[in-house]
């Protein structure tokens, strides 16, 4: 009967109150007697959701170019260094060689 009632109204926790029990053992009784099919998919998600979903995958390729651009920038400064003409004949390199 709980059941039944459970299902033609929309005010499961005045339910809950005039039959004296808790609004949760009513969707535990529901569950117990008709389960969902395991084949039953969940609801898609929530538009918000998805572009939750997407806008930290965008924030990871962000971070990830940041990164790509920080190493390049430092590659050149280096490779940018070592083209520099030395001015005086002789002149020690602007990298040290391995050992010093």
């Amino acid at each position: 009967m709980a059941l039944a009632r459970m299902k033609s109204t929309d005010n499961i926790t005045a339910l809950a109150k005039e039959l004296g029990v808790e609004r949760r053992l009513l969707y535990f009784w529901r569950d117990l007697m008709e389960p969902r099919a395991e084949t039953e998919k969940p609801p898609p998600p929530s538009r918000e959701a998805s572009l939750e979903r997407e806008n930290a995958r965008l924030k990871r390729v962000l971070a990830e170019k940041t990164l790509e651009l920080d190493f390049f920038r430092g590659a050149l400064q280096q490779v940018e260094a070592r083209r520099q003409p030395h001015s005086e004949p002789g002149a020690r390199a602007s990298t040290p060689t391995s050992g010093e």
